[in-house]
């Protein structure tokens, strides 16, 4: 063995030899249950961040399983990531002088597509710098076709069994990435704006958005607050800056009346609980903001105007009308914002496709309260999971971007001539308006090759296949544009991956056996996996969900480049080897806990592993000196039965007590007790006192003190080997040993 140990010398080396081996894929044995463990997908194009390194806790799982004897499959992924994806993409082409509005739909996806593959490689490479025993014979990618067969299919199902609908709704949109998001995807961020005291009629109200008052439809007061019970029913006049207008004084539990005065002004198509009010009282609805963040010609000569700029010209025009009662600029308050991009989203009425969620919840939850499910490592999450499920909302699943499958949903153009497109017609230029206003002039041909999006109103007829239509029977026929939310597929992952539903991998590998991902898309994809795997399978899609926590810095602040506290797992790996960050991220991690990462964190396993060298290289040494005068001997039963040393008989017992402590911590999911335990039995009981007091016997080359010693050793490299496997493997094939077989496929300790 060299003097020092190397990581970048070795590990290479080693994954290679794991990989030509085929150790990390399973065989289907009928006589033995499997072990699974799908890896949660990371953004096929995206480079790994510490979050990613974390999947370090399901290899040690894997490993672990696999040197126990068991078929053990982890099922490596990426997903295409909708939203995420097209957001990247869209800033190069901005770099580049061009925008997705240059482009139909069809080009777009073709670069967006080619895009993705030239970086497709570049997590897949970094997981195996980080020793991740994936199956990569089985990769799989979220738009492969038989995949995405699997997910138009239980959309089909879903509306055959009138759980999928579309519904005209509000929606959080945003105006910057052209799509809407549903409630769990929206950013809420505090800031501080002016709130407007607006004089309306014989009332001030108080608004943070004077600019949606052309949509208002009715003032509202609480029915409880007695300082308005006597306006309530009656019509008033209202002067504005667009002449006079006259709504209905209304009374809803929904309005505060602590908040500015107590009255309230109901803009139904852009306010979810004026929705909901309006919904109560029979109230129409007027969109003033468009989804180009503009608004709308309702609002006169303001119609054009970004939101902003919009808001405080109205102000302003307010206040030299003599219509604002006072403004008070250090309001704060909540918005919602768009995860990716950061602009503020807008509720907007928009036909989306929805899933009714109470039916698919019902079996999800039964499933966890009966244990076919369970969740590690705290029962607050199991709670957290019992508490969304039970409250759940209908879910939607539709998307207003070109990268994704398209929802199979066909629209007959002379049945509904009022649907709005917007193509790139055979000159260039972008041409917008309902089929009725362009079908004179433009084919179904050129609008169709350079479509970018259409909008069907919710009264329109569609058909779940491109046939003609079965009322008309024409032939003018095109297919929705709106694409499934990357969830409603990653939702899927645990049977389209397996080949659901005749494959061999899916009889045998599911439902899998432990899902392990960070507690905080306990909802995002664990929730709605449980769902849809009950709904389409009728099995949970796994037995055991293990939410591990996130990783934060030395200081305990969640890592983001605006603090600049990132740090770049690859970079730590270059500089300490994989074996160290993993052993780093695992130890001294309490359940639930923040896992706390450091340079000095890391570069301290980076010690233990050169321990473990240093160890390694002092049994050779001496097994080869005892080799060339053929006394080496080999720790079995016999040996066992004639210890009459007491320190060895001491270091077997105390190892014995490690193996089945470790192996304890490893099914209940204690890691880092696992770890913790290796490291001081390792550093401490076998280093500092077994060496040090039977120093003289190794000096004086006694076979038996030596093939103790190898045992020992040999086994703790068992046991570490889940968390530290380069460093263990390459100290294993420099040793002697029973099993001439690589330390990943050799036998657990049991």
């Amino acid at each position: 063995m060299d003097k020092t140990y190397d990581p970048k010398a070795v590990e290479g080396n080693i994954y290679q030899m794991w990989e030509n081996g085929g150790y990390f894929t399973p065989k289907i044995d009928p006589k033995k249950k499997p072990f699974t463990i799908l890896l949660p997908l990371p953004n096929a194009n995206d480079p790994m961040h510490m979050g990613h390194a974390l999947f370090t806790v399901q290899d040690i799982l894997v490993r672990y399983h696999r040197m126990k004897g068991e078929p053990t499959l982890w099922l490596p992924g990426g997903d295409h990531a909708g939203i995420e994806t097209q957001y990247v993409f869209e800033k190069k082409l901005a770099k580049e002088g061009k925008s997705r509005f240059d482009f139909n739909r069809e080009t777009l996806y073709g670069m967006i597509a080619e895009f993705v593959e030239k970086n497709k490689n570049i997590n897949r490479d970094q997981m195996k710098r980080l020793g991740f025993s994936l199956d990569w014979t089985r990769y799989h990618y979220s738009l492969e076709p038989e995949i995405v067969t699997i997910v138009l299919d239980t959309f089909r199902k879903l509306n055959a069994d009138n759980l999928a609908y579309r519904d005209e709704r509000l929606v959080n949109y945003c105006t910057r990435c052209g799509t809407s998001f549903s409630d769990l995807e929206i950013k809420h961020v505090e800031q501080t704006d002016p709130l407007y005291y607006m004089k309306y009629g014989p009332f001030v109200l108080a608004t943070v958005r004077p600019e949606t008052k052309f949509g208002d439809t009715a003032v509202a007061v609480n029915p409880k607050d007695k300082r308005y019970a006597a306006w309530i029913g009656k019509e008033i006049e209202v002067e504005g800056l667009l002449g006079t207008f006259k709504v209905t004084v209304i009374a809803d539990a929904a309005i505060d009346p602590k908040f500015g005065t107590g009255v309230a002004k109901v803009t139904p198509a852009h306010d979810f609980t004026d929705a909901e009010i309006a919904k109560r009282h029979n109230l129409p609805s007027k969109q003033v903001i468009g989804f180009d963040g503009r608004l709308t010609g309702i609002a006169g000569p303001y119609a054009g105007i970004k939101v902003k700029a919009a808001r405080e010209k109205v102000a302003a025009d307010l206040v030299a009308k003599g219509l604002m009662d006072h403004i008070d600029p250090n309001y704060v308050h909540t918005v919602s914002t768009c995860y990716r991009c950061s602009t503020v989203l807008e509720p907007l009425p928009l036909p989306q496709w929805y899933v009714r969620t109470k039916p698919l919840s019902k079996p999800a939850i039964e499933a966890v309260k009966k244990e076919k499910t369970k969740i590690f490592p705290l029962k607050r999450f199991e709670k957290m999971y019992f508490d969304w499920m039970n409250n759940i909302l209908d879910w939607n699943i539709s998307r207003q971007i070109v990268w994704g499958p398209r929802i199979p949903v066909w629209y007959c153009l002379d049945c509904n001539p009022t649907i709005v497109l917007s193509f790139i017609d055979t000159s260039g230029q972008k041409v917008s308006g309902t089929y009725q206003e362009l079908k004179d002039a433009h084919a179904l041909e050129e609008i169709s090759k350079g479509l970018q999006t259409m909008m069907a109103p919710l009264s329109a007829n569609y058909s779940l296949n491109d046939a003609a239509c079965e009322t008309c029977a024409g032939s003018h026929i095109l297919q929705e544009t709106d694409t499934f939310d990357t969830w409603f597929l990653s939702s899927q992952w645990p049977f389209t991956t397996l080949g659901f539903p005749d494959s061999e991998d899916f009889k045998y590998f599911y439902p899998t056996a432990v899902l392990d991902t960070l507690w905080d898309i306990l909802f995002f994809w664990v929730a709605r996996m449980m769902m849809m795997g009950l709904y389409r399978t009728g099995k949970v899609p796994f037995e055991v969900v293990h939410l591990h926590s996130r990783v934060v810095d030395a200081k305990g602040q969640k890592m983001s480049k605006s603090k600049g506290n990132v740090m770049n797992p690859i970079e730590l790996v270059d500089k300490y080897g994989a074996d160290a960050l993993r052993m780093a991220l695992i130890f001294g991690a309490a359940p639930g806990s923040d896992i706390s990462i450091s340079d000095d964190k890391v570069r301290g396993m980076r010690n233990f592993a050169n321990k473990l060298w240093n160890i390694g290289r002092f049994i050779e040494m001496n097994l080869q000196a005892q080799s060339s005068n053929a006394k080496v001997q080999i720790y079995d039963k016999a040996m066992h039965k004639q210890l009459t040393d007491p320190n060895d008989k001491r270091i077997i017992s105390e190892l014995n007590m490690l193996a089945t402590r470790v192996t304890k911590q490893l099914e209940g999911y204690r890691f880092s007790d696992a770890a913790q335990a290796i490291y001081d039995f390792t550093w401490h009981t076998l280093a500092d006192v077994h060496l040090e007091k039977n120093k003289e016997r190794f000096k004086a080359g006694d076979p038996q003190a030596l093939a103790i010693l190898q045992h020992v050793f040999t086994t703790i490299l068992k046991l570490l080997h889940p968390f530290m496997p380069f460093v263990t493997e390459e100290i294993w094939g420099k040793l002697g040993k029973k099993e001439n077989v690589p330390l990943i496929v050799s036998s657990w300790p049991m």
